[in-house]
């Protein structure tokens, strides 16, 4: 097994996850069997409670685990399947740890980061990377890690601790390190500047780990002087050192990474020159071109409650990119507060009220994502209303379908109370309810989530006719677009009724 460890210096949201995500596909363009570990310092035991405002949205896994939007990216880059245990937290490592104390596995020793924590780590990498991600049997060939953070954080000392034991344990040519860093161009002098790299890289070698390839984010490619002052000052070959600048879209990334004959370098620390094909990547480069040549917009009204971050709805964003792509159409997103759709806000803030109408109004589509909690319902709300009084196209997702669903019990059934019993548990019309299995008294973990199968008791019930309804339709639009392998999955969910 070979490991490719990515890390961030710096500062923060340089991209070492869509680099690491790069990273898996240009391994996979090279014939080898790939699969990732996402690593997040923090004490949580999983994304799931966390606000999207802080760190973006939650994927949710096939397995119903609620992880870092990061394997969302691992996913649809790399075209696997995830679990879980994919996504390693501090929290998830101290319970183990914890719950292995209490059981007395450790035989009275004092239990201590060194080395029961750091062991726990490397157990727990070894384990899940032998486990195969992408439908076929057997080990895959390399696991990406990446860890979460920037150097110097506190939280991430442990695990750094771990991956410098860890390198030790699997031997030369089995450990590579890509350090993520910025190199910034100050706007006075316009000269890129490498002392922050050079700083981040001293920081990285005094906690253990050296890097082997160095992956700089600078808004253009670096100078040759450049890279010679980084090799120099980092004792990273230039050939190691890889520009990745800004682009229009990110499927231009492994792309990058080809060109730069990233690959090359990976291969020559993990002792695999000459067992690999050179990738190709026609798909990718396909598809960048015809991402920056898009010029015919579509309009989506995106009507939510954390707009003002938009990795909250980074998965959204990324299914609604592709479906625009796939019909040669330009995605603008027009960001729209629920709350800024409300009465309420007419009275106190009427320029924000007017402003969110007119693009409402401007949409050649609407989506109301997910959220929690009463704040912007109503707007919502609003936004349902007049998709369906203006024949708008409005896709609702999770909390988007329970508008929809009140929406349309008080306008169309004159059920004037109408409501979700997550906002109301006591009225008097409950078009939407509770889950029997959902808790009200916590909130992490309690959710039905994942891909599941759905049986239905009784077959011909009006939910049962719906959903077979619904499946004849969607197989005649699948049909024509000759997409066996969707109808199959569909086919998993919908027929396989008791």
């Amino acid at each position: 097994m070979k490991y490719v460890l990515v890390t961030g210096g710096v500062v923060s949201g340089l991209g070492k996850g869509v680099t690491a995500s790069s990273i898996g596909v240009l391994l996979k363009a090279c014939g080898l069997r790939v699969t990732c570990i996402k690593i997040d310092p923090y004490l949580n035991t999983d994304a799931g409670t966390m606000s999207p405002f802080e760190h973006g949205e939650v994927f949710v896994l096939d397995d119903g685990g609620e992880v870092d939007l990061d394997l969302g990216n691992y996913e649809r880059f790399m075209d696997i399947k995830l679990t879980r245990d994919n996504n390693i937290t501090t929290g998830k490592i101290y319970q183990s740890v914890i719950d292995k104390e209490r059981k007395g596995d450790y035989l009275g020793k004092t239990v201590q980061v060194v080395p029961h924590i750091t062991d726990e780590i490397q157990d727990w990498i070894e384990r899940v990377a032998m486990i195969p991600v992408d439908g076929k049997e057997g080990p895959v060939d390399v696991c990406v890690i990446e860890l979460g953070g920037t150097i110097g954080d506190i939280e991430s000392m442990p695990f750094i601790e771990a991956l410098g034991q860890f390198s030790y344990r699997v031997g030369p040519g089995n450990f590579c390190l890509i350090h993520v860093s910025l190199v910034p161009v100050l706007n006075v002098v316009g000269e890129q500047k490498t002392k922050p790299t050079q700083h981040s890289v001293r920081g990285l070698r005094g906690q253990g780990l050296t890097p082997n390839i160095l992956a700089c984010r600078s808004t253009v490619a670096l100078d040759d002087n450049v890279k010679g002052k980084l090799s120099q000052f980092c004792h990273v070959p230039e050939q190691n050192i890889i520009t990745l600048y800004d682009v229009p879209n990110i499927w231009h990334i492994p792309l990058l990474l080809r060109d730069q004959k990233a690959h090359e370098a990976i291969f020559k620390v993990l002792n695999l020159q000459g067992t690999t094909k050179e990738p190709l990547l026609k798909e990718w480069t396909s598809r960048a071109e015809i991402c920056d040549g898009l010029h015919e917009p579509v309009r989506i009204a995106m009507v939510g409650k954390y707009t003002g971050l938009s990795d909250a709805y980074l998965s959204i964003l990324k299914a609604l990119l592709h479906a625009s792509v796939d019909l040669r159409k330009k995605l603008v997103i027009d960001w729209i507060p629920a709350c800024d759709l409300e009465d309420a806000t007419e009275k106190e803030n009427p320029d924000a009220y007017k402003a969110a109408w007119k693009l409402l109004k401007g949409a050649d589509g609407i989506l109301v994502p997910g959220g929690f909690g009463n704040r912007g319902v109503q707007g919502k709300i609003l936004a349902a209303k007049y998709a369906r009084e203006h024949r708008i196209p409005y896709l609702g997702i999770c909390l988007g379908m329970q508008v929809a669903v009140i929406e349309f019990a008080r306008s169309v059934l004159n059920l004037r109370d109408a409501n979700s019993t997550e906002f109301d548990p006591n009225t008097k019309n409950p078009c939407v309810i509770f889950m029997p299995e959902g808790s009200k008294t916590h909130m992490g973990g309690t959710m039905r989530l994942g891909s599941r199968r759905t049986y239905f008791q009784i077959k011909d019930c009006k939910s049962a006719k719906l959903f077979i309804c619904g499946f004849n339709y969607v197989e005649i639009i699948i049909s024509k677009a000759n997409m066996e392998t969707e109808l199959s999955l569909m086919r998993d969910i919908v027929i396989d009724t008791r």
